[in-house]
């Protein structure tokens, strides 16, 4: 019987568009899954959408849609983006199918039955954002995890025995391979061993959910909802045969892969749920970082939000690959930027595996008519072969650990130093003297140096073929090795190579980049954030924050406008706007972010949390108490992973540095601007 592997990603929650952060995710699980199917394992890889919740019904109604026509637009997004990516996916769940539906429901029974769900009344703070109950909290407080201000709730609702799981859990977290790594496990012990208090798990305010069995005025807390996809995606719940097979067959899950902030949501409710049910937990959930921006390498349209589809565009899926999983040291938040991406295709695919490939096969082209040569008698052997030899067996070795450890980075960074000895023992040999020479000794050094180079690339091919899936395949199909997915990774070893074997055609794999590669990128990102930029109106006033695209589209002239006039908005353009006037209540600095600050600000009708550029000329202190105008009725947007719901009004002096717009008389806050 083959060895099983089940791999989950978080499914992704339908109210944003798919950007490079859900990629991180979902390159990463894929990446694992190639790899085990390549060691022999019958690999089930599960991604989807996450499709409730108040979030959900609150976005829908503001575009004017069904809460499932949003949903099924959001999601065909992110099926669209993994299939054009390339993504291994063997199933893409829906928490709106009815599948899932059902078998949710027959999960709620279950954990009913057992005795560990009740009814009662729910009074406190909610965070709509991350759907997330905040015990503690008083009105007016922020959502821990986005900063959000909390909304009071007071309802009816279904309640889980979390409090009775507190030593269970506690006595799971003993293992240390189940949460990974040790920094989330340590806050997740420490949290639990705080005390926990019984979840509210069905909402009966809003209608956009499962309903309860036998109570359809409730609706499935979304949390319960989204977690359930892992099972009931494999057949948990279900009538059919075959699918109580697979869910036999497939569960527990090897590994579920989540972001950091929903370590508390997988690792702390979901194992309950499942003891509550009497099923078996994960055998390990894995958290990683968050991916960050570099503001300086941003424009002021695009915020901090970077589309996957503009790097698949200009660099391709395999070039973004290697960068998140080389560049970004996996647990830990990671920097990205298009200068950093291009630096790194460059040095290490360009210049480097694609250097290897190019210049070794072109001489087995030139020297021995497009075949492998065969290394001749010993004497033709020194030790800087047998060098090559041991780095690609220990390169072997330490890529398969460090890769099972989740420490992608330093293993990428292993094979690469296999691409390093081998550019640097080609130098040293100087195939293209001993191919000049006619001489047998030349010809049987000749022969050793480019086998040698030959093989150590496939090694190094083969061990990058889950991370470059594309790329690697090219290289291979050029060394005349067929499909690189039959390979049996399992049995990789040196000395494989098959003497003879003929070349396929050889070109590029990595033709370089230059500048101008940042540059459309830049310039794409530029065009998708804000249409028709280069018409906005000059103006002595700035909005200190990101523009989004829906606004920009406002404030910009209209299509049909005439050149005479594009310069100009009508009044109903500039009525679209709702200024008003505010009073600061919260100012701190965002971490590692240089020019952000962190605003609570009263507006009269609500306080709102508002993310400002004004760090350098502001010292957080001196805010509070201040009153500033903000435009009020902009989307929210997340920045640094911090909620922004608003946008300060300041004008910009020279050098770029913005002073806040202010009055001289006394305005009352929540005043309107006219």
């Amino acid at each position: 019987m083959s060895r099983k592997f089940y791999i989950t990603t978080p499914i992704y929650y339908v109210n944003a568009r798919p950007h490079i952060g859900h990629a991180y995710t979902t390159i990463t699980c894929d990446t694992i899954a190639r790899r085990q199917r390549m060691l022999g394992a019958d690999t089930f890889f599960l991604t989807g959408t996450d499709e409730h919740g108040q979030k959900i019904e609150r976005a829908a109604q503001a575009a004017g849609k069904t809460p499932q026509q949003y949903a099924d637009e959001i999601s065909a997004q992110f099926r669209k983006l993994w299939q054009r990516m390339g993504i291994s996916n063997d199933d893409f769940i829906r928490t709106t199918e009815e599948r899932h539906k059902k078998r949710l429901q027959e999960l709620f029974r279950r954990i009913r039955d057992n005795g560990y769900i009740y009814k009662g009344t729910y009074t406190g703070q909610y965070c709509v954002s991350d759907e997330l109950y905040v015990d503690g909290a008083q009105p007016g407080d922020p959502c821990p995890t986005c900063g959000r201000i909390t909304e009071t709730v007071h309802e009816e609702n279904y309640f889980f025995k979390l409090s009775a799981f507190q030593d269970k859990l506690l006595e799971l977290y003993a293992n240390p391979e189940f949460i990974r790594p040790e920094t989330r496990r340590n806050e997740v012990i420490a949290f639990v061993r705080s005390g926990l208090r019984d979840l509210s798990i069905s909402r009966s305010t809003f209608s956009w959910g499962v309903p309860v069995p036998d109570d359809p005025k409730h609706v499935i807390y979304v949390w319960l909802d989204a977690l359930a996809n892992y099972i009931t995606a494999i057949g948990y719940g279900s009538t059919h045969a075959g699918a109580q097979d697979a869910f036999k067959k497939y569960w527990p899950a090897d590994v579920q892969m989540i972001g950091k902030e929903i370590v508390r949501f997988h690792c702390v409710y979901w194992p309950a749920f499942l003891m509550a049910a009497g099923l078996p937990v994960p055998k390990a959930i894995v958290a990683h970082g968050w991916l960050l921006f570099e503001e300086s390498k941003m424009s002021k349209s695009r915020g901090n939000i970077v589309r996957t589809e503009t790097i698949l565009d200009v660099l391709g899926a395999d070039a973004l690959r290697y960068f998140l999983l080389r560049e970004v040291v996996f647990g830990q938040d990671g920097s990205f930027s298009f200068d950093a991406l291009v630096q790194r295709y460059n040095s290490d695919l360009a210049n480097g595996l694609g250097n290897l490939a190019s210049r070794t096969l072109t001489m087995i082209n030139r020297y021995f008519k497009g075949e492998v040569p065969y290394p001749s008698h010993a004497a033709s052997k020194t030790a800087a072969d047998d060098a090559i030899a041991e780095t690609a067996r220990r390169t072997i070795r330490e890529f398969g650990t460090l890769f099972d450890q989740f420490q992608f980075s330093r293993a990428l960074e292993t094979a690469w130093g296999l691409v390093a000895a081998v550019d640097k023992y080609i130098v040293e040999n100087e195939p293209w003297s001993l191919g000049e020479k006619n001489d047998d000794e030349s010809r049987a050094r000749l022969a050793t140096v480019l086998y040698t180079s030959a093989e150590a690339l496939r090694i190094a091919t083969a061990l990058a073929h889950p991370v470059m899936p594309e790329a690697t395949a090219k290289i291979w199909t050029q060394m005349g090795l067929g499909d690189i997915k039959k390979l049996a990774l399992a049995d990789l070893a040196w000395g494989q190579l098959p003497l003879g074997t003929r070349l396929g055609d050889v070109y590029p794999v990595f033709p370089r980049a230059d500048k101008s590669a940042i540059e459309r990128m830049q310039q794409m990102e530029d065009q998708q954030r804000v249409p028709a930029a280069e018409e906005k109106p000059a103006a002595e006033v700035k909005l200190v924050a990101e523009i989004p695209a829906p606004i920009a589209a406002q404030v910009a002239p209209p299509a049909t406008a005439t050149p005479a006039v594009s310069d100009k908005i009508t009044i109903d353009d500039f009525a679209k706007i709702e200024l008003r006037v505010g009073v600061v209540k919260v100012a701190e600095r965002v971490p590692k972010a240089d020019k952000l600050l962190r605003l609570e600000i009263d507006i009269g009708t609500e306080v709102r949390q508002v993310l400002a550029g004004i760090a350098e000329a502001y010292a957080p202190e001196t805010l509070i108490g201040r009153k500033v105008v903000i435009v009020a009725n902009l989307a929210p947007r997340k920045l640094r992973g911090l909620e922004s719901n608003g946008m300060i009004v300041a004008a910009s002096l020279e050098g770029g540095k913005p002073v806040l717009a202010g009055f001289l008389e006394d305005v009352p806050v929540g005043a309107r601007l006219k």
